[in-house]
């Protein structure tokens, strides 16, 4: 990884860890930042033996404040197009068929929770805090409720929006934004760990299954997935599974 850049790219294996890079601004993104996460998720889906993308911040001190307010250019849109970058963002996460882990190692406000809640699967430290302070600078955290709405009851998410309060790391769990409290440093080792000791075209497949039924009605959900299983049945992963299953053996699986 190259230090002086904002967004730090690693590969371990069949991880790719994220790290945005900018600690003086409380890893505040920036355009730098928010493009080249959307590339590095887009070029993910390529990718056959990825077995997950894990974005966190650097430093202790915050996982992600939101936008770079101290440029004073953080709300200045180019109207010509009618995608903003933040917006393709999210749109990226979403196409994503690999699990993205949120590692929550400090602050996690405004966009970022944006980043937090387009992430499949996240773990926060203890001194975590989370919260939505848009209305404090006199804007409000539109984009983000595209994500965030399905995570936190509306109560929740109303109170969050228009107060701008914050929530520490055992709210957050309670309210299901989060997975798990890291408390001895090892959870996600251990989660990564599983995610890769399972079939990896199992949770590509999944993924898809998963993101594409959210919000469908009760007839269209049961048509899409009733059409899905028997796709997952015919892969090489289900049936080395099941075959592993009756010979009492680990499975092989070729994420195929």
């Amino acid at each position: 990884m190259e230090q002086d850049q904002e967004l730090l790219q690693q590969r371990e294996g069949n991880v790719l860890h994220l790290h945005i890079n900018r600690p003086e601004r409380r890893n505040a993104m920036s355009a730098a930042v928010v493009e080249g996460l959307a590339q590095a998720i887009q070029g993910a889906r390529a990718d056959r033996q990825l077995r997950a993308i894990v974005i966190r911040g650097a430093g202790e001190a915050a996982f992600c404040a939101g936008a770079d307010l101290q440029t004073g250019k953080s709300f200045q849109f180019d109207f010509s197009q009618p995608q903003l970058a933040f917006a393709d963002l999210l749109r990226a996460a979403r196409a994503c068929h690999v699990p993205l882990v949120a590692y929550v190692n400090g602050a996690c406000m405004a966009g970022g929770m944006g980043i937090l809640a387009m992430c499949d699967l996240a773990i926060a430290v203890p001194h975590a805090r989370f919260g939505l302070p848009e209305v404090r600078v006199g804007v409000f955290p539109a984009q983000v409720l595209a994500v965030l709405q399905p995570l936190l009851p509306p109560r929740v998410l109303n109170d969050l929006c228009l107060t701008g309060r914050h929530i520490d790391a055992e709210r957050a769990l309670a309210l299901n934004l989060i997975n798990e409290i890291d408390h001895d440093g090892q959870a996600l080792q251990r989660l990564l760990a599983e995610l890769q000791a399972v079939s990896g075209t199992a949770q590509r497949r999944g993924l898809y299954t998963l993101k594409h039924a959210q919000g469908l009605g009760f007839e269209p959900a049961m048509a899409f997935t009733e059409s899905q299983i028997g796709l997952f049945a015919q892969t090489e992963d289900a049936r080395e599974g099941q075959a592993a299953f009756r010979e009492k053996r680990p499975p092989a699986w070729t994420g195929r």
